[in-house]
């Protein structure tokens, strides 16, 4: 390892990052501290305050002086999570919020030990949300927040848990606190009008505290008779953090301890509890937040009324259907539905004019969701819905018109959100590109008539080769019969026979001709800059490859892509995977037309998952670009957006999607062959040559 950097070194390093002619800080001392380290806490440090300093140097001269002190307190994936924390904070709130998080980093660390090995959130995400997804009651999402809570919808984590010196045990403490806010949402917690409650009581805020607590003490032990082994962790989990229950708050625990105890006991509970020492919050708790939890009910309830309303009026058509003499079905059908736990799962029996119905999933999740709202469901929600009674709005999550959003204020309503790669940080932007999908406007006019006839010798062409195309030969082993031995079946049944056991027939290969299991996703540049030939170009190709595909049978979609800044990235649909190539997608072919930039890395994320929705042996990303990654006054241009596009490129192939390129830059040498790798694109010289070159190209990669 080389030698530990003197001051100087550091110093000149720091006020080039910081900028210290322009900003004025002063990094002398800063330079003396850093160079009393080991020389790979000091590259750990300097290199996230340069990472840091590409986002801000305010933030960066914020982090330089609080690294030492977090070196020494913690791990440093530890410290890489704040950093990543503070720079996400910025992107999402500014300036101020940013500082504001930066001056409590002891809060968000949630750190008791020395060298605490954190949980990251992004890391354990996953596996906690499908351990949510597993257990009975409202779906749930994990995501993250600035603390622990569930606004009855969702259970939100902070970026890091790192209270144990352990990163296994951190772990274990996310998911008991998670388990814990299931409860919350499971056994009636949320139901409670904690606000009305606290506010009877001279100081609301200990009386919502002591309701927690006792909450807390009542669902730890149903989380006990319902998940037993998770249950022990918690109780080792507490005790090595020295949380513990005053004697006073012992007879009120094991009340609330009995199987039948419930959210009406702990109310009952408060007046005592308040009287009581405050309970000091157990290390799985969380907050409660019964504003989140109004705001989000108040928002369900109309919508699953109008939504369940509506479908078991489609449950009663569809069962009226099957009777021998719908005629006789008596007026005013009535629904019952009786809630059924059995081993800890919510489920309901449910009877149409005293007939037993088998729900389909969609109106069980729904009655769950009700029955957690109200401990029970409410009549005038099993009335079927007429004709017309409600909105459609209020049940049917139709999307926001995208163009409605640049009438008047900016706001993000109906988007949907990206990553992006930020070269400096060397970290992705969460939710960073903000994402509308619109259809591309149709235009009825002669444009594909007039291609079809300008290359009908063409099209003859491309129809001959691609029909030879449409089966490929697949190599079958083991079988009865066939063309040539199976070598490894016969060693295998050699081996068999000279063990004593029977030996297999099955010792033949045949080559059998199947269906292609190939779907594509192309990705058209609409920027501004393919005005003229060039979109002429893009379209033409287009409906050549459209009348090959056709024939060829492989599912495709086409979408064009442009935008202006990541506040507007545009995806431009032409054809879907499940929409037919019909007189409306031909028309939209034809009314692509140039728009704004070129960003490229969000269009490549879109389709890269709506290519992994396909069930497709070989799913293929065919981007046909004029230029390279840009996009209107911003760090897009340059190597940022190359970096960008490169990321979400080896997203897709980490995906199982083979991306490739065709492109008409002919300066594209200096960044596809980075962005792309050597052999997965191609520049054409000569626009004209599009049409031809584009099936041809698509025929080599994807056979």
């Amino acid at each position: 390892m080389p030698p530990p950097l003197d001051a100087e070194e550091i110093a000149q390093r720091l006020d080039a990052w910081l900028e210290t002619e322009f900003t004025f800080h002063k990094v002398d001392a800063l330079a003396a501290e850093f160079a009393a380290l080991p020389r790979d806490e000091q590259d750990f440090i300097l290199d996230w305050i340069r990472r840091i300093a590409t986002t801000h140097i305010t933030l960066a001269w914020h982090f330089a002086q609080r690294a030492p002190e977090l070196l020494r307190r913690m791990d440093r994936r530890v410290i890489e999570a704040w950093a990543v924390h503070l720079c996400d904070t910025y992107d999402q709130a500014g300036m101020y919020a940013a500082l504001a998080f930066a001056d409590q980093a002891g809060s968000f660390l949630h750190v008791r030990s020395e060298h605490a090995a954190g949980a990251l959130f992004e890391d354990i995400a996953g596996v906690l949300g499908n351990f949510v997804h597993g257990l009975s009651g409202r779906r749930l999402r994990v995501e993250q927040g600035e603390s622990a809570y569930t606004d009855g919808e969702r259970l939100f984590l902070p970026a890091i848990t790192a209270a144990l010196e352990r990163r296994e045990d951190n772990f274990k403490l996310a998911k008991a606190t998670i388990a814990l806010l299931w409860a919350q949402t499971r056994f009636g917690t949320l139901r409670a009008d904690i606000q009305a409650t606290a506010a009877a009581f001279p100081h609301p805020d200990r009386a919502l505290g002591q309701f927690h607590g006792l909450e807390t003490l009542r669902l730890t032990a149903r989380i006990g008779r319902e998940l037993p082994g998770l249950y022990r962790e918690m109780e080792r989990l507490r005790r090595a953090l020295g949380d513990t229950l005053p004697a006073a708050w012992a007879p009120l625990a094991e009340r609330l301890a009995r199987p039948d105890a419930r959210v009406e006991d702990s109310l009952a509970l408060l007046a005592e509890a308040y009287r009581l020492p405050d309970f000091a919050p157990w290390c799985y708790q969380g907050e409660l937040r019964p504003d989140a939890v109004a705001n989000c009910r108040a928002a369900r309830l109309e919508k699953e009324k109008a939504r369940l309303r509506v479908k078991l009026a489609e449950l009663e058509a569809e069962l009226r259907q099957h009777q021998a003499d719908a005629a006789e079905a008596p007026a005013g059908p009535r629904f019952e539905a009786e809630a059924v736990e059995e081993d800890g799962r919510l489920d309901f029996e449910i009877t149409l004019d005293d007939a037993p119905v088998a729900p389909p999933a969609d109106v069980k999740q729904l009655l769950t969701s009700v029955y957690l709202d109200f401990g029970h469901i409410p009549p005038e929600y099993l009335v079927p819905a007429g004709d017309g009674e409600y909105d459609p709005g209020l049940f049917d999550d139709r999307p926001v018109d995208p163009d409605a959003v640049w009438q008047g204020t900016y706001h993000e309503e109906g988007a949907v959100f990206y990553p992006e790669w930020d070269l400096g940080r060397q970290h992705y932007r969460k939710n960073w590109c903000v994402m509308r999908e619109k259809a591309v406007a149709p235009v009825h006019d002669d444009f594909y008539r007039a291609t079809l006839d300008k290359h009908a010798g063409l099209i003859r062409h491309l129809r001959k080769s691609f029909e030879a195309m449409r089966d490929e030969d697949r190599l079958e082993k083991r079988q009865p019969q066939g063309d040539e031995v199976d070598i490894d079946a016969l060693v295998e049944a050699l081996a068999d026979a000279r063990d004593g056991r029977e030996m297999s027939d099955r010792l033949f290969m045949r080559l059998h001709r199947a269906e292609r299991n190939i779907a594509v996703g192309f990705l058209i540049d609409m920027s501004g800059s393919t005005r003229g030939w060039i979109n002429e170009a893009e379209r033409e190709a287009l409906i050549l490859l459209c009348e090959a595909l056709e024939l060829l049978g492989d599912r495709y979609a086409i979408y064009g892509f442009s935008g202006q800044t990541r506040k507007r990235c545009e995806l431009y649909r032409v054809k879907a995977f499940d929409e037919p190539y019909s007189e409306e997608v031909k028309a939209r072919i034809s009314g692509i037309q140039p728009k704004d930039y070129t960003r490229m890395g969000f269009a490549i994320r879109h389709l890269t998952k709506l290519l992994g929705g396909q069930q497709a042996r070989t799913r293929v990303l065919v981007t046909l670009s004029d230029g390279r990654p840009d996009d209107y006054f911003d760090a897009y241009r340059g190597p940022y957006g190359i970096e960008d596009t490169r990321m979400a490129l080896l997203e897709a192939r980490r995906a199982g999607i083979h991306p490739f390129c065709i492109t008409l830059d002919h300066d594209a040498r200096d960044y596809l062959p980075h962005m792309y790798g050597a052999a997965r694109y191609i520049i054409l010289d000569d626009v004209r040559a599009l049409p031809l070159k584009a099936s041809d190209i698509y025929r080599r990669i994807t056979t």
